[in-house]
């Protein structure tokens, strides 16, 4: 018994090396330049994409102050940093180059892979929008809130090793060519563009399933021509992203499916959206 429990502690501690040493993996990204605009336009554009698409309040908090998304002494504290200006803000000592290799490539200053950001989805933004998206930080308005760093502790280093979810910028090539800027209409290309959100949940195939590292989420409904869709009109998909509630009666659970975010994009995205769903090729749940 005494040798069983000593080859597992063996085991354990091997386990936390290994995570260790792939959680302090350097990353050589060759940073490719992003024009950063600073007309009015471009900026309310920045916010548009942060606030809808990008979703990234759900992380950074409101204002992109900063949030705690978890503490643990065993599996260790997830934070997202304050990007803006004010007290324990980081902002003013990020520089562009710092914002696009952390939004594109989930890298950061000091070449190691940012834990949860999920550039894996970031990295297929046109340089046009990261653009404004950067410049939109860059014109926050100041939040003082003070956020402790991510560290990940022992459960949090072995799951790091196993699951490559936990460090996103492993997952995928950050040498690929960056997609063509969009243009913005009522198209099925631009729907497909701002469809890429919706795989964090429902899968590359937008066919749903079980959420992957959400235990609690409720299984993602399949979205292709096969799945919850198939009996909807456009003014159903339209409505439904804009109250939450579906044609049957059912209310989305905001939780998990924020669709409070998705209701503020504009008719033409959202007509672009379901334009791009109603292409898909049907597909059975999961697939």
């Amino acid at each position: 018994m005494a040798g069983l429990v000593a080859l597992l502690v063996v085991a354990i501690l091997v386990l936390i090396l290994l995570g260790s040493r792939r959680i302090s993996k350097d990353y050589d990204i060759q940073v490719a330049s992003v024009p950063i605009p600073t007309d009015a336009v471009s900026i309310e554009r920045g916010r548009h994409y942060v606030e809808t698409v990008g979703l990234c309040s759900e992380c950074h908090g409101e204002g992109l102050g900063g949030d705690i998304l978890s503490e643990d002494s065993v599996f260790g504290t997830l934070a997202s940093p304050n990007l803006t200006s004010g007290a324990s803000g980081i902002g003013d000592a990020l520089s562009d180059e710092d914002l696009v290799r952390a939004i594109r490539h989930g890298v950061g200053r000091d070449g190691e892979a940012l834990v949860i950001m999920p550039s894996e989805y970031f990295n297929k933004i046109s340089d046009a929008d990261l653009g404004a998206i950067v410049a939109y930080i860059r014109n926050l308005p100041p939040v003082d809130n003070q956020v402790p760093k991510t560290s990940l502790g022992p459960l949090g280093r072995v799951i790091a090793l196993l699951d490559s979810s936990i460090l996103p910028a492993s997952k995928f090539d950050h040498t690929a060519p960056r997609p063509p800027d969009p243009t913005p209409g009522v198209t099925v290309e631009y729907g497909e563009y701002l469809a890429t959100i919706c795989s964090v949940c429902h899968g590359d195939n937008l066919s749903g399933g079980s959420v992957p590292g959400e235990q609690d989420a409720p299984v993602a409904r399949n979205l292709t021509p096969e799945g919850v869709l198939v009996s909807w009109e456009e003014s159903d998909f339209i409505n439904t992203m804009r109250t939450g509630k579906t044609p049957g009666g059912g209310q989305l659970d905001g939780e998990f499916m924020p669709w409070e975010h998705f209701a503020r994009m504009t008719d033409d995205e959202l007509k672009a959206l379901w334009m791009y769903l109603k292409t898909l090729p049907p597909s059975d749940s999961g697939e």
